[in-house]
């Protein structure tokens, strides 16, 4: 119970103890968020860099955990630790570049190089569950096995993914956190029926959370540091990194971040196809900005976001394969009538105020 308990709690600790730190050097070096555009609804600067404090407490506790041999299952080899390591502080260095001097290859660089890095270092899927064959054994009917560069190619377009979702999510103070302690908290829990006994997969899910949830305590609303560029993309990168070396556990990620990603899709086509402009290009039509445009105040389309993303994660604890594909189908549902009921209600609300 022990190796359960104190690397999460470890990693809130060092979290709680660097966000202090990490705000304190981003206000020295006037390393600032201002709202200087209409989606920027924080009131004054607040201090980036947040997401170097998610990495280093993360860092911090991996290796300790890794030197006390609580990885050590078999299952976690050394080379894809490096991968981990290595990944992240490439998101770390070119976020905090890019929190200081805002540059043009944020999008681009950062995430694809340490994609790269993690494929290159053997996180790779091999096999999605068929959820509609029968059959038994990791090369058997019942798997979609990916054999060579598909395999790689899959893991690379599947962490890029994950990480634009998280990066595009960011919008609300202590959305990506929270979600992105959700998520690893049911990952954990799906590692300890899939895993071996003394998973060192469950361990690195739950230094995951506890990093999240110490950076929570200053980024919730109203935040006083915010994650920054490498923060967003490095809670996607571990989520898709976590999926993969669960046991390729896609369909619970796709479940816990569902309405995040079909947002991304939603908006990324409509700035492409009918805006004519960068899938990058920032606005307030993301479904959290939304949200607040329907009425809800910043705590409660936070909360609500949460609980969305703790019902449809929850949801795949219980469910066998083929019904997580349904309640896939059902999240999508839910999204298009979540978007109509919220462009309805923001419509009503104009014209009353119209009036």
């Amino acid at each position: 119970m022990l190796r359960y308990l104190l690397p999460p709690l470890l990693a809130f600790i060092v979290s709680l103890l660097l966000t202090r730190r990490v705000r304190r050097l981003a206000l020295k070096y006037n390393i600032v968020d201002a709202p200087t555009e209409e989606r920027k609804i924080q009131i004054g600067h607040v201090p980036l860099l947040g997401g170097l404090a998610v990495y280093l407490s993360f860092l911090i506790v991996l290796i300790f955990s890794w030197a006390c041999g609580l990885l050590s299952d078999g299952k976690i080899t050394a080379v894809k630790i490096l991968g981990i390591i290595l990944g992240g502080l490439v998101i770390c260095i070119v976020g905090f570049i890019d929190d200081k001097y805002d540059i043009k290859t944020k999008s681009f660089l950062g995430p694809f190089v340490a994609s790269a890095i993690a494929v290159a270092c053997g996180i790779v899927i091999v096999y999605i569950t068929n959820p509609f064959v029968s059959g038994s054994g990791p090369y058997g009917r019942a798997l979609f096995y990916f054999a060579g560069s598909l395999g790689y190619l899959l893991s690379f377009v599947w962490l890029l993914v994950m990480m634009y979702t998280t990066k595009f999510l960011d919008g609300l103070d202590g959305l990506v956190s929270g979600i992105g302690a959700i998520g690893s908290i049911i990952l954990f829990i799906v590692s300890l029926f899939w895993d071996v006994p003394q998973s060192g997969t469950s361990v690195l899910c739950l230094i995951l959370a506890g990093s999240c949830l110490g950076f929570l305590v200053y980024n919730w609303h109203p935040a006083s540091i915010f994650l920054g560029e490498s923060g967003s993309v490095f809670i996607g990168f571990m989520l898709g990194i976590l999926a993969i070396i669960s046991g390729g556990k896609i369909a619970t990620t796709l479940l816990i971040m569902g309405i995040p990603l079909l947002d991304v899709v939603w908006v990324v086509l409509r700035r492409v196809f009918k805006e004519r402009k960068s899938p990058f290009a920032g606005d307030r039509k993301h479904l959290h900005f939304r949200l607040l445009d329907a009425g809800f105040s910043h705590r409660s389309a936070v909360l609500f976001l949460y609980f969305i993303t703790l019902i449809f994660g929850s949801a795949s604890l219980f469910l066998q394969s083929k019904y997580k594909v349904i309640a896939l189908a059902i999240m999508g549902v839910f999204m298009v009538i979540l978007g109509y009921k919220i462009v309805q209600k923001h419509n009503k609300k104009n014209q009353t105020n119209k009036i």
